[in-house]
């Protein structure tokens, strides 16, 4: 039986703990919040980030990191993207030999345009055939509650990519593997800031036919930039890509897209933060995208927007605005 650990007891880490038991692997969820650890221990319960969720008997949970780790073949990250590498650092010497290392994060790191893979593989010193990452239509609270879903698996290394999905798949959860890192990830970084970018002309009380617009215009942002920086074109139609995207884009359960819903009926970032009562990743990684492509000399008029209307700089219309003052050309370049 394969031994994993998941690092971060939020609603992903959580959920991502209790898909690992159903799939028959020994789990241990590690978090820094004694109460919560508690809660799963002796109740299978963390009703703060999966309310009304019974979690397997098979997840044992602890704060503490050595017995987290100990033998763990497989380690799943699920911490805030910004904030991993401070909190994952102090525990390189604790990794396990030949321990493959699992990204469940969507973000691309301030400053370096890392992804959430890269800054893993640096800080723990691993070659990159001991990294994988998830990703996909992965809302956290449906897979909680056991709805079907489907994820992609990627790595360098199709082995790495096989142990991860042989220790995942059950009767609701369907892995698929692929070797397109540099894409999966982008997506699903890319994919919240859109997310937002909807939230907003959500808010604002557009309908469907801009929201439309806006998701399928931005597939075509996050497909450009990927292009330019190595990955598959098939990638982004699947189910990182697109999958993904209108997953994040139309559900009140995603954060990006709650949060955006809130500034669009006038709340500012930071109360908008605050009743998101979450982390949305594609406020900062917004950013970093702008940046990341700017570097690469790509068109990113959706991001930009997303950046400046969070900012104050540009009205809250500005993604639409920047949409349909563009020059005219044709659809597919």
């Amino acid at each position: 039986m394969t031994r994993a650990a998941v690092l971060g007891a939020g609603a992903w880490g959580t959920t991502f703990a209790a898909v690992l038991a159903d799939a028959g692997t020994e789990v241990t969820l590690w978090g820094r919040d004694d109460a919560v650890v508690r809660s799963i221990r002796e109740h299978h319960r963390h009703e703060a980030s999966v309310p009304g969720v019974e979690l397997p008997a098979g997840v044992h949970a602890t704060t503490d990191i050595e017995e987290a780790l100990a033998g763990a073949q497989l380690i799943a990250i699920a911490v805030p993207a910004q904030r991993v590498r401070d909190i994952i650092a102090p525990f390189a010497h604790l990794v396990p030999d030949g321990a493959i290392a699992v990204s469940l994060m969507k973000g691309i790191e301030l400053g370096t345009h890392a992804r959430m893979s890269e800054v893993i593989a640096e800080v723990w010193a691993l070659s990159a055939d001991r990294v994988a990452v998830v990703s996909g239509p992965n809302l956290a609270q449906e897979i909680a509650h056991r709805q079907p879903t489907a994820t992609v698996i990627a790595s360098s290394s199709a082995q790495a990519a096989e142990m991860v999905a042989a220790s995942t798949a059950s009767s609701y959860f369907r892995p698929y593997t692929n070797d397109d890192v540099v894409g999966v990830e982008l997506c699903g970084a890319y994919k919240n800031v859109i997310a937002v970018g909807v939230g907003i002309t959500d808010g604002l009380g557009f309908g469907h036919n801009t929201t439309a617009t806006v998701i399928t215009r931005g597939l075509a942002e996050i497909t450009r930039l990927g292009l330019a920086l190595g990955a598959r074109p098939e990638t982004f139609s699947g189910l990182a890509g697109m999958g993904d995207l209108i997953a994040t884009c139309a559900s009140p359960l995603s954060r990006n897209h709650t949060l955006g819903a809130h500034i669009g009926r006038g709340a500012s970032l930071e109360d908008a933060i605050a009743l998101t009562r979450g982390t949305a990743e594609g406020v900062k990684t917004s950013q970093s995208v702008q940046e990341l492509a700017a570097s690469a000399h790509v068109d990113v008029p959706i991001c930009h927007g997303v950046v400046t209307m969070l900012s104050g700089q540009a009205p809250l219309d500005a993604v639409v605005e920047a949409l349909l003052s563009r020059p005219r050309k044709a659809e597919v370049d």
